[in-house]
């Protein structure tokens, strides 16, 4: 559970910038000071939603460009994963199943993978019969995307409703169809 001594960023933050002038030339302090920067400059998983989707543009296997905004007007599941995630690769049943599912329903799935290597990124896509949109800068956690959306591992997703809006993250196994059941019913 969250610990009644946890302290916000809000209350770290005068905190940190005092040390940090006093302190001016102690590179640890200067460390801590960038990385505690850094961390609140990231949005957090939980910050997203209710929040517009953050654009990008990457490329698809054959080297087409497809931007998240393309996807407006539709409901779109943005999917974070890779061919060397395990975890990533287990849960691929249940995303294909949910494609199947709903894809007639105004719904697609856009997979965003954090490969290396393009051979492995479409092996994988082809093994796991992922038919839907796929894009990736094959910079693996060096990913535009990555810092874009908070992202801290993966799977990761997020599902965007029509207008651009994050209505929902991490939907895992069943949690998966069953919002998108409510937000078809």
């Amino acid at each position: 559970g969250i610990s009644k001594n946890l302290v916000t960023a809000e209350q770290l933050s005068p905190v940190i910038k005092n040390i940090s002038k006093r302190f001016p030339d102690l590179q640890k302090i200067k460390k801590i000071a960038d990385a505690f920067q850094k961390q609140t400059d990231t949005p957090g998983v939980g910050d997203l939603i209710g929040k517009q989707a953050p654009d990008f543009s990457l490329a698809s296997p054959e080297g087409k460009m497809i931007s998240m905004s393309s996807f407006k007007g539709k409901y779109v599941l943005v999917d974070f994963w890779a061919s060397w995630c395990k975890p990533c690769r287990m849960e691929n049943p249940n995303v294909v199943a949910a494609f199947q599912q709903f894809k007639d329903k105004n719904f697609t799935i856009l997979g965003v993978s954090l490969d290396k290597t393009k051979e492995e990124w479409v092996k994988a896509i082809s093994d796991d019969q992922l038919t839907w949109s796929h894009v990736s800068d094959l910079k693996f956690w060096d990913s535009q995307v990555v810092p874009l959306y908070g992202i801290e591992g993966i799977p990761f997703n997020v599902l965007v409703d029509p207008s651009g809006k994050i209505i929902a993250t991490e939907l895992r196994g069943p949690a998966l169809s069953q919002k998108l059941a409510e937000v078809f019913q």
